[in-house]
């Protein structure tokens, strides 16, 4: 990409290179530099490029990462920020916001490095006191955030996904826990999964585990309502969101913010509670109808056992090209939770859609009790019909998606307006 400067511009490819312009070396890109170099250009550092951009240093910047958690709880600390009367930037799945307005489409949950320049440039120009992002493992082991300096860190949970990527989980853990390695502010998660990380300057937070934040006491009827106990404070989380994960979520988004501000209490609460949530995750989008980007075992069995009291008729794939592991132990899950499961396409990409569907199948004790059909309108119209009075129907794995992506190529698609037009049609 290019960044216009006044008289030049800084790019990080070396095809875009002339006389004289910039070519931010990195990582990812250091084998280029010399091509750059032979066209003219000026190679600088990322130390450099932040001069260059007027980037202010003094912007507080807060990573999260883990394999669920990171969309809400970045947004939830956004949004409490926001309410406190600071100004903040968030940049992740869902795009990059700045002070309540969106600057860029959704892409990668963790932007390439010059990107990710061009947003602090944005933040900086808007006066940001904070940017939030979300911080991928890909990206970790890709070196997307190298020479930004963290004010905080967060550890939300580590599960299985991303094994076509990583190859095994201790890549993948391991790829995590060299986010943890400094003497940044970091907050980790005590009921999740062991992970290495420098103790200094770390905050632990839970719920089940003796931890420095921690739920003294929650109820999850009608939404949360929990007391928190930390040091010598305590202050309530009530929500409409609903799930154990989200208490999580808003556990570590609050003590966050409440660690860098030191906010009033009373107003910090009253933020919390204006948190609405993020669209498509456990989105009710018609009565008893919700979608949720849960897709891995552990995010589907978080969103499922949430709302296990009800009778839940459930519409789920697995993405192509990407972890195959994965795929029984999904369908393992819903069969477990669902009255009803309906097995779909979800992102087939190169893959054929029936061998998928054939995979997730083979994790059903009974196959009988899946419902397999391909594509995935025809699969929530059928959710749909059958849905009785007091059932729930569950629609998972692309959530706010836009798209469903089918041999190269991005068709439009959106489980909420397929969803809306069905009902629509029905009445």
């Amino acid at each position: 990409m290019i960044i216009k400067l006044s008289n030049s511009f800084i790019s990080d490819n070396s095809k875009e290179c002339v006389k004289d312009s910039f070519f931010l070396k990195s990582f990812q890109n250091a084998s280029f530099a010399d091509e750059a170099k032979n066209k003219g250009a000026i190679i600088i550092d990322i130390k450099k490029a932040k001069k260059l951009l007027n980037i202010d240093e003094n912007i507080k910047i807060i990573g999260i990462t883990g394999t669920n958690g990171k969309t809400t709880t970045a947004a939830a600390i956004y949004s409490i920020l926001l309410d406190l009367g600071f100004k903040c930037g968030l940049c992740g799945t869902r795009g990059v916001f700045i002070n309540d307005e969106q600057i860029a489409d959704k892409g990668m949950t963790t932007s390439p490095l010059l990107q990710t320049l061009s947003f602090l440039k944005s933040a900086s120009e808007r006066k940001c006191d904070f940017f939030v992002m979300e911080v991928s493992s890909h990206a970790l082991v890709q070196k997307r955030i190298e020479g930004l300096e963290f004010k905080a860190k967060i550890y939300t949970n580590l599960s299985q996904d991303h094994l076509d990527f990583h190859k095994n989980l201790k890549a993948y853990q391991e790829a995590k826990e060299s986010f943890f390695t400094d003497e940044s502010l970091k907050f980790i998660n005590k009921d999740a999964k062991t992970i290495k990380f420098n103790v200094k300057n770390s905050i632990s937070y839970g719920i089940e585990n003796p931890s420095f934040y921690h739920i003294k006491a929650y109820s999850l009827q009608d939404g949360i309502d929990a007391l928190v106990q930390a040091r010598d404070i305590s202050f309530h989380i009530e929500s409409k969101l609903i799930g154990l994960f989200n208490l999580y979520n808003l556990l570590v988004a609050s003590a966050c913010v409440y660690e860098l501000t030191k906010p009033n209490l009373k107003k910090l609460e009253k933020a919390i509670s204006g948190f609405g949530g993020v669209c498509g995750r456990v989105e009710e989008v018609s009565k008893g109808v919700i979608v949720d980007f849960a897709h891995t075992p552990d995010g589907i069995e978080k969103v499922l056992d949430s709302l296990k009291n009800k009778d839940l008729i459930v519409v789920f794939g697995a993405g192509g090209n990407r972890d195959k592991s994965k795929r029984q132990i999904m369908g393992q899950v819903v069969e477990h939770y669902a009255k009803v499961a309906i097995i779909t396409s979800d992102n087939p990409r190169d893959e054929n859609p029936q061998d998928i569907i054939n995979e997730i199948t083979r994790g059903f004790k009974n196959a009988n009790r899946a419902l397999k059909i391909t594509d995935r309108k025809e699969a929530i119209k059928k959710a749909l019909t059958l849905k009785e009075k007091d059932d729930l129907v569950v629609i998972l794995g692309k959530g706010d998606e836009t798209y469903q992506e089918i041999k190269g190529v991005k068709y439009p698609f959106s489980d909420k307006e397929v969803i809306l037009q069905i009902v629509a049609n029905q009445g």
